[in-house]
C-alpha cells in the first residue's frame, strides 16, 4: 500500500482536503441527481395519469348520443 497508516492515507501529502472535498461534492451532487430525477419522474407519470384520464372521459362522453332537438311546431293564432 502506498501509506503507511490510515491517517496518511486521509491527509494524501496535503491533498488530502482538496481531493476529499471533491469526492464530497460528487456524492451529494449525484445523490441530488437522483432525488430530482425521482421526483420528476412521478410528477410526470402523474400528469400522463391525468392526461390518460381526461382523454378516457372524453371518449366516453363522444360515445354518449348528443342532446337531440326537435322541431316542435307552434301555431301562430
Amino acid at each position: 500500500m502506498a501509506f503507511d497508516s490510515l491517517s496518511a492515507f486521509i491527509a494524501m501529502e496535503g491533498h488530502g482536503p482538496y481531493v476529499w472535498t471533491c469526492y464530497g461534492v460528487f456524492l451529494v451532487l449525484m445523490v441530488g441527481l437522483m432525488v430530482w430525477s425521482r421526483h420528476r419522474r412521478s410528477v410526470m407519470m402523474e400528469a400522463c395519469r391525468r392526461n390518460y384520464e381526461r382523454q378516457d372521459q372524453g371518449q366516453q362522453r363522444a360515445a354518449r348520443p348528443a342532446a337531440t332537438f326537435t322541431r316542435v311546431e307552434v301555431s301562430q293564432d
